[in-house]
């Protein structure tokens, strides 16, 4: 089954028309990006873009045998030009099963958002799977039950990751599925960064025109297994870390922190953390993070290392001078050595975020040298067992490794 991506954008296109945001000024060549619109098999076409027919051509195909066009979305404002000699645009109920000339079956799969997903099955067996944007599967018990990995899916990863998140719960995506990014708005910057982002998804965009080979080999994504995100208070660094592992299901969000009694500003922060976060994920409150990293399991995302570093200096003494000269460096330096192997042999996917202290004034005080010290060192250290870090700087994730 051969799939042609005729636009790849969000239902307004990118750049968005009078938009004066960043990424739309930026939005030139392959980054700009019409409605997205599919083309199956030259047969069946998918929503609609305005020129569809050129842009058809453009890719190298035509549209004078299509026989269906089905809309996954409701089209705002005002009504698409039909290109001449298609047949009417329409939906098919959720559930229904259409069947079409040519033998491709396609499966009406319902949202839990305005829209309809297709389910498209070729004759030869390959199936793809499109979403509309905005939206995620409503229902995947089926899936569970009997789970067959779809050879390609096309869907809103950016806007919704969670629908990623679900359907890889229920095995509908498997280790060869190819993770088609679409619907792409001015919310992601494009070029670099959106490849980033997409590739901690296990996913990829592509030009609009570009032409697929449905169930065609190709090597998986890399997703890295092990990522340290730093950066300065506020940076963004626990949000970029929550991205990353936004599009993956039953992650262990492990909060190194605690509630802190009665500090009403911790707890604000707390919720805020668990408010933006996944409902399938789960959370565990604990510094003891060798017994987590030793067990196989879901994806950890520790936050943060820096308040493993207090609890673990507490725990020894090592603000006072004397707990620290009689024993307790030594003490902390064997604890974190236990981390860092932890980190070095784990099987789990983890993402870890710290904090940089070390690039302002030196401190007063000994005992807070001695935390910025030690945190640099432990950074350092944890560091170099990961495949990918990441500095983050006013909300902007820059690559250090991978």
């Amino acid at each position: 089954m051969e799939l042609t991506l005729l636009g790849t954008g969000a239902p307004e296109g990118l750049p968005r028309p009078e938009c004066p945001c960043a990424v739309c000024a930026a939005a030139l060549g392959d980054d700009a990006r019409a409605a997205t619109a599919l083309l199956v098999d030259g047969v069946l076409l998918l929503d609609l873009t305005p020129g569809a027919a050129l842009a058809a051509a453009r890719a190298g195909h035509t549209l004078g045998q299509v026989r269906q066009v089905l809309l996954s979305h409701p089209h705002d404002g005002p009504a698409m030009e039909l290109p001449p000699g298609l047949p009417n645009a329409g939906r098919v109920a959720d559930g229904r099963v259409l069947t079409l000339l040519s033998g491709h079956r396609v499966r009406a799969v319902p949202m839990d958002a305005p829209g309809t997903g297709y389910e498209v099955a070729s004759p030869d067996g390959e199936r793809l799977l499109y979403l509309p944007p905005g939206g995620a599967p409503a229902g995947l018990e089926a899936e569970r039950e009997h789970p067959v990995p779809y050879d390609l899916l096309v869907a809103d990863v950016t806007g919704r990751p969670d629908a990623v998140a679900r359907l890889r719960d229920a095995g509908a995506i498997g280790p060869s599925t190819d993770v088609i990014a679409v619907h792409l708005d001015h919310d992601v910057p494009q070029g670099a960064e959106l490849a980033r982002r997409l590739a901690a998804a296990g996913a990829r965009a592509v030009p609009d025109g570009t032409t697929l080979t449905v169930g065609a080999y190709r090597p998986a994504p890399r997703v890295p297994r092990r990522t340290l995100v730093t950066g300065g208070a506020r940076s963004g660094k626990s949000l970029e870390a929550e991205r990353r592992l936004a599009a993956f299901p039953g992650v262990v969000y492990v909060a190194t922190g605690g509630s802190r009694g009665d500090d009403q500003e911790w707890g604000e922060r707390v919720r805020a953390h668990r408010d933006r976060r996944p409902a399938s994920w789960r959370t565990e409150e604990t510094c003891d993070l060798v017994p987590l990293l030793a067990r196989d399991g879901p994806p950890l995302l520790i936050d943060c290392l820096s308040l493993w570093l207090t609890d673990a200096m507490d725990r020894i003494g090592a603000w006072d001078d004397a707990a620290w000269a009689g024993g307790g460096e030594k003490a902390l330096h064997a604890r974190t050595a236990e981390l860092v192997e932890a980190v070095r042999a784990t099987r789990r996917t983890v993402v870890a975020v710290t904090n940089e202290v070390g690039s302002s004034v030196v401190p007063a005080v000994a005992s807070v040298r001695r935390y910025r010290d030690e945190l640099g060192r432990l950074n350092a250290t944890f560091a170099a067992e990961c495949e990918h870090l990441l500095l983050v700087v006013a909300g902007q994730a820059l690559p250090l490794r991978g």
